[in-house]
């Protein structure tokens, strides 16, 4: 049997090649994905806090909470938001964000859903984030669109774990991204390309009709805010286009629809 040479200068550039398309990817946020529904004893963990995560996430059915995690040491201040992928039906998708930690005022403490109570130890209690007025961005490479939500910085005052909750205050069902931290750090989940493809679909329960959204709205157009319509179509048609050298990374990669 003939053995092929192997080209290691072709490796070497395949290599190159990889970081730098990961690189792109991950520049503004270290992606992860929710594999499995997460629970008040089962948080999704997050190493860093201050690194600039995105935790590409869903609640499912009416009703489902998500739970993260993070360690964090007093006086430190960590920055906590939410985005919302623009995904048909998703328009006015608007979760709520609760951090529990030492210190803050329990005065919030009512406004958490009933599966995050069990977490209210003994001087523990919680900021409730409600999701703010949306603006929009668009990410160039992956070519996807998102509505920027509730956003702020919080320095919490003891040492210990904070355990982050999203509901939906009405039980809607929908796509979201949890963004915890600001540092950036190249990293994260180094199958992105494929997984985001398969996390850009709409959450439809069995019981829904083609016209309902996930908050139960309508998905036709022409009832969507005048704002938001106005908005997606400007981001849609002044999208940025790839460039050739992006183009080819893709073309390696197997992922030529980002950069169609």
């Amino acid at each position: 049997m003939r053995v092929v040479p192997v080209c290691r200068t072709c490796v070497l550039v395949l290599v190159i090649l990889l970081a730098v398309i990961v690189s792109e990817v991950a520049l503004a946020h270290q992606p992860f994905f929710e594999e499995t529904d997460t629970t008040s004893s089962t948080p999704m963990l997050v190493s860093d806090p201050e690194i600039s995560t995105a935790l590409f996430s869903t609640l499912e059915v009416p009703g489902d909470v998500d739970f993260f995690a993070f360690t964090v040491t007093a006086g430190q201040t960590i920055e906590i938001g939410m985005t919302i992928p623009q995904i048909s039906g998703q328009e006015t998708f608007a979760p709520s964000i609760g951090v529990i930690a030492s210190g803050p005022n329990r005065a919030s403490v009512s406004e958490l859903p009933a599966d995050a109570l069990s977490l209210l130890s003994s001087g523990k209690g919680a900021y409730v984030m409600e999701a703010a007025e949306a603006t929009i961005f668009f990410e160039p490479f992956s070519r996807t669109a998102y509505w920027r939500r509730q956003r702020r910085q919080i320095t919490f005052p003891s040492d210990g774990e904070v355990v982050v909750v999203v509901w939906h205050p009405q039980g809607a069902v929908g796509r979201y991204t949890l963004v915890v931290g600001q540092r950036e750090v190249l990293g994260g989940d180094i199958a992105f390309a494929r997984k985001i493809k398969e996390y850009w679909t709409p959450v439809v329960l069995p019981e829904a009709t083609e016209t309902d959204s996930p908050d139960g709205t309508s998905r036709n157009a022409a009832q969507q805010p005048e704002t938001l319509r106005s908005d997606a179509s400007a981001s849609a048609t002044s999208s940025p286009r790839c460039s050739w050298f992006k183009r080819l990374l893709a073309t390696l990669l197997g992922a030529e629809e980002r950069c169609q």
